[in-house]
């Protein structure tokens, strides 16, 4: 059975997980996409839940074996996917696909699933404001947020890829208009 999928993309820290927890909480069609990744948990993260958890050798096996729809190595060796076993899981249990995906990882799946899936950019109000919020989040070190913001400026350049972009300034606002397009899209 083929289902609908969503993709949320932004830069991190532009806050497309708050926004992907709106959407779950409030429309039972959507079921999250677990992705793969390389990267260690962070805070209380648990394999399985948020990521699924991986080796970089296991990862790059299952990139062998064609078991990912997208992936990307994001910053060196670290690796984010999509486990085609994930959306057949989700489809099957007549759901749509919600994605948490980077940028790259967001333009890929559109491309692969293109009028099956609505794509939405997360646009921070600012490179600056986005700073502020990776330095809140106290989760990685003054070098780490330097890179991510230099990486955020990248992707910004490509958010005219998706179909929506939306902006992140205040959240309740952004948070209702993606479930507005959402709702639309899937209604559709």
């Amino acid at each position: 059975m083929e289902g609908k999928l969503v993709i949320i993309s932004a830069p991190s820290g532009a806050g497309k997980t708050t926004i992907v927890r709106h959407l779950l909480r409030n429309d039972d069609r959507l079921e999250f996409s677990i992705s793969a990744t390389t990267r260690k948990p962070r805070g209380t993260e648990r394999n399985g839940i948020e990521y699924y958890f991986m080796t970089v050798d296991e990862f790059r096996k299952k990139i062998r074996n064609n078991s990912f729809v997208e992936w990307e190595e994001v910053y060196k060796d670290q690796y984010y996917g999509t486990l085609k076993s994930e959306i057949e899981r989700i489809w099957s249990a007549g759901r749509s696909v919600l994605f948490d995906v980077d940028v790259k990882g967001g333009i890929s799946l559109k491309k692969i699933f293109s009028g099956q899936a609505v794509s939405i950019f997360i646009m921070p109000p600012s490179v600056e404001e986005l700073e502020k919020r990776l330095n809140a989040r106290a989760t990685d070190s003054p070098e780490k947020i330097r890179m991510r913001v230099e990486k955020a400026k990248e992707e910004i350049k490509l958010a005219e890829s998706f179909d929506y972009i939306v902006v992140n300034d205040i959240l309740e606002k952004a948070q209702d208009e993606v479930f507005r397009i959402v709702r639309d899209f899937l209604a559709s």
